[in-house]
């Protein structure tokens, strides 16, 4: 179940963490001293207008000045409109000393002052509201599908007023249309209390604070699958709670006290040590590989490591292995440290083309539950990847990290060889200037032990060059990097400071003590409030309606052995009672193609006897002739041609049956047509092969089928018939009527058939000629007629859709 976590025992730090069981997958930790000013709303003046930028510099209030460019300057504040279609000019539609409403779009980062905005976005738990941006409002990119159109519906319902504009956030996704209207309503009472603030005070001040921490958090991250919320602070679950209470009632229950004093809240889901690898530079991986990450000042690059990956079967399954985990945790670190801009990520190198593709596509898929936007490229043949992540926040490192003052962010310094001789050749050059009576040089103890022994006889040259004294200090206070060298004019040398023993010229760290004496008499400055607060709604937030849940359809219980070896026994019938169908050609197709084919591949096909054969060919010549006597008949029936056309389009699509005859039947189906054809042509077979008897060719394409006699000639009832094989794979819902073209006889013009040879056994109608069967007709349009008298009236389908003879 997903929680989230509320840490605020500690004032001076806010953590929120959003946990999947015991994995932690976001994490927000907000500083009290480093405030956030996104999305806060200050009225400031326009300082500078820089027209070589296109840019205006703003104070607002802060240490730095905000940069708001002209693409973000609301025409309202242009004091000359430009003309239609000319693109304005900085200098002549702003002024130095001017006001101006804006918003911080970007905080500050290192020198880079904070990003503003004239165009103002007031979030709420459902829509975001933009008052003067009219050509702004849609639906978040994060909606799609069905749910898009569904939003899309209830935005437009949406009573706007005109200039502004709206977007519905994915929490809005199957909200009503009461409960869209409620959050628009607080939005635009909170819009109003802003722009009565505006002309209450002079500029700079702050005039409407963002949530805090613990509302954003709980409007941001809460969503439908989080099973609780849980707060270890007294103070701080009142808060939640009167803010649940006012937005979302519903989930109140959701919401509870953590009270266990003697585990802390994070330690009970074991998620300490987890936050702790955001802070590490190197982040292990399950397999025993391992991701650095390293932050500059443009990117951040990612490197991937094998280490102790050693499961993979070769070189490029361990590569490939390790490379798909640290897709998941790069997803993961990115989430929980907030890394925003320019992502580089050097994966291991990967031969095959597959296995790349399968990487990006495991990237894209952890990074889709991300609330911010990320944009993913391809790897490329150098094996770097690169992607980049919209900024939520400040990362976690600028909000609790510091630069060092050893190595001033560099993260690496020099060795104390190097940095001696550094020094040394520093105070070359100062001793070899005019009028240098001595150089003083304060260094670490380490290095100046190193310069008086190691280096003396340069030490000595540097005096004798330049007829100069040289004076190193060690001194305890510095450490490497760190050092002084003071150069003093030949008149400054009988000045006390300078004349001084030199273990009394040691010098305290003036910065480091300067800074501790600030910390130390500092008072913390009272964070400054906005001039518009306490915005409550009129009315709560109305009750979502439940929605009703969809049935649940159960079958009956399979056992485990009916799952294992199902494929052995036919399928049961289902309990669904299928209608009778009309007696037609296209209630031959068959239902269960999967049965058809495994219950027909078990049939053992048999050669025909000899004699059998002889009297298929017989009964051939008779229908030859009787087809001749009926040519009458079937000129009457020619305007029911389309019809058995298209039900021979529909048994063309019956199945393989086609190839090799490999229909579903059985035992029963053969006796049954055994008789049927005993009963229809007195023996003989009612659709003969295509090597002894006469063929026709749809007009669809399909396989020749033969032509059914209705005057057979009797053959005797002893002659074994188990040689003749029927398929009845094809009558699914009822016994086969006979063939339309046996009652209606051949087609005119149709030239007489060659002598009869000796057939094999009949096929069904599906099934394709053999080789050496001779030429079929023309293609002509097969009369669709009713069954012969002498055929047995169709029986109806059985509930199970199957014919009464067909074993279950």
């Amino acid at each position: 179940m997903k929680r989230m976590l509320i840490n605020a025992t500690q004032e001076e730090e806010l953590r929120v963490a959003m946990v999947d069981g015991q994995q932690l997958y976001d994490l927000d930790i907000e500083v009290a001293s480093r405030a956030q000013r996104k999305a806060n709303i200050y009225k400031g003046t326009i300082t500078r207008v820089e027209p070589s930028l296109e840019a205006a510099f703003v104070n607002y209030g802060a240490d730095r000045h905000g940069f708001l460019p002209l693409k973000e300057i609301s025409p309202e504040y242009f004091l000359d409109q430009p003309a239609q279609g000319e693109k304005p000019n900085i200098k002549q539609v702003l002024k130095e000393g001017q006001d101006v409403v804006v918003q911080v779009e970007k905080e500050e980062r290192g020198n880079k002052g904070a990003a503003l905005t004239t165009f103002i976005s007031l979030a709420g738990r459902f829509l975001v509201l933009m008052p003067n941006n009219p050509r702004a409002g849609g639906v978040s990119r994060r909606i799609v599908g069905e749910d898009r159109d569904i939003v899309k519906e209830s935005l437009g319902n949406l009573d706007i007023a005109d200039g502004m504009g709206a977007i519905i956030r994915t929490a809005g996704v199957g909200r009503s249309d009461e409960e869209l209207a409620w959050d628009l309503d607080y939005l635009l009472k909170v819009w109003e209390s802003i722009k009565a603030a505006v002309v209450s005070r002079p500029s700079p001040f702050l005039i409407y604070q963002e949530s805090n921490a613990i509302a954003r958090a709980l409007r941001d991250h809460f969503s439908s699958d989080i099973g609780e919320i849980l707060i270890d602070d007294e103070k701080t679950y009142e808060e939640a709670r009167e803010f649940v209470e006012r937005v979302m009632p519903h989930n109140q229950r959701r919401l509870k006290h953590y009270d266990d004093d003697s585990v802390p809240l994070f330690t009970r889901f074991q998620i300490e040590s987890q936050i702790e690898f955001a802070f590490n530079h190197t982040v292990t991986l399950p397999s025993g590989g391992s991701i650095v990450i390293d932050r500059t000042e443009a990117l951040t690059a990612i490197d991937i490591n094998s280490a102790r990956a050693t499961k993979g079967g070769d070189i490029e399954q361990t590569a490939f292995n390790t490379n798909l985990e640290a897709a998941d945790e790069i997803a993961r670190q990115l989430r929980i440290r907030d890394l925003g801009g320019l992502v580089v990520i050097d994966f291991i190198d990967m031969g095959p083309q597959k296995n790349q593709r399968d990487v990006e596509n495991r990237l894209r898929e952890a990074v889709r539950q991300d609330r911010a936007r990320v944009q993913i490229g391809r790897i490329s043949r150098f094996g770097l990847l690169e992607m980049s992540r919209q900024r939520l926040r400040p990362s976690l490192g600028e909000s609790t990290h510091m630069t060092c003052p050893r190595c001033n962010g560099l993260g690496d310094i020099r060795s104390i060889e190097s940095m001696a001789l550094s020094i040394l050749r520093l105070v070359g050059e100062e001793a070899r200037k005019e009028r240098t009576g001595m150089v003083i040089a304060q260094l670490p103890i380490d290095v100046c032990n190193f310069v008086l022994n190691e280096k003396r006889s340069w030490v000595q040259s540097i005096e004798q060059g330049s007829k100069s004294q040289v004076l190193l200090v060690a001194n305890p206070n510095l450490e490497t990097p760190n050092y002084s060298i003071r150069r003093i004019r030949d008149d400054e040398t009988d000045l006390p400071e300078n004349a001084a023993a030199s273990y009394t010229m040691a010098e305290a760290d003036i910065d480091a003590e300067a800074n501790a004496v600030a910390a130390a008499t500092a008072v913390p400055l009272a964070p400054e409030q906005p001039a518009v607060s306490a915005v409550v709604p009129t009315h709560p937030a109305p009750t979502p309606e439940p929605r009703p849940s969809k049935p649940v359809q159960q079958g009956p219980k399979v056992s485990i052995w009916r799952r294992l070896f199902g494929w052995l026994t036919p399928a049961p019938a289902p309990a669904k009672t299928a209608k009778p169908r009309k007696q037609t050609n296209e209630s031959r197709r068959p239902s269960d193609r999967k049965g058809g084919r495994r219950a027909g591949s078990q049939q053992r096909r048999r050669r025909p006897s000899e004699g059998q054969r002889r009297k298929t060919a017989r009964g051939n010549s008779q229908g030859n002739k009787s087809a001749e006597k009926d040519k009458d008949k079937a000129s009457t029936q020619q305007k029911d041609g389309e019809n058995a056309k298209n039900a021979n389009q529909q048994r063309s699509r019956g199945g393989r049956g086609r190839r090799g005859g490999r229909r579903r039947g059985g035992q029963g189906n053969r006796k049954e047509s055994e008789t049927q054809q005993a009963k229809d042509g007195n023996g003989k077979s009612a659709r003969p092969d295509a090597n002894n008897g006469p063929t026709t060719k749809t007009d669809d394409g399909a396989p020749p089928k033969a032509v059914n006699e209705s005057a057979a000639k009797p053959v005797d009832s002893t002659q074994p018939k188990r040689s003749e094989k029927v398929d009845n794979g094809n009558q699914s819902q009822q016994k086969a009527p006979v063939d339309s073209q046996a009652a209606a006889g051949p087609q005119p013009d149709r030239p007489a058939p060659p002598a009869a040879k000796p057939a094999a056994a009949p096929k069904s109608d599906n099934a394709a000629p053999r080789v050496g069967a001779p030429a079929a007709a023309p293609p002509a349009a097969a009369p669709s007629v009713a069954p012969s008298p002498q055929s047995e009236p169709s029986k109806p389908a059985t509930p199970s859709g199957k014919p009464d003879n067909q074993p279950l």
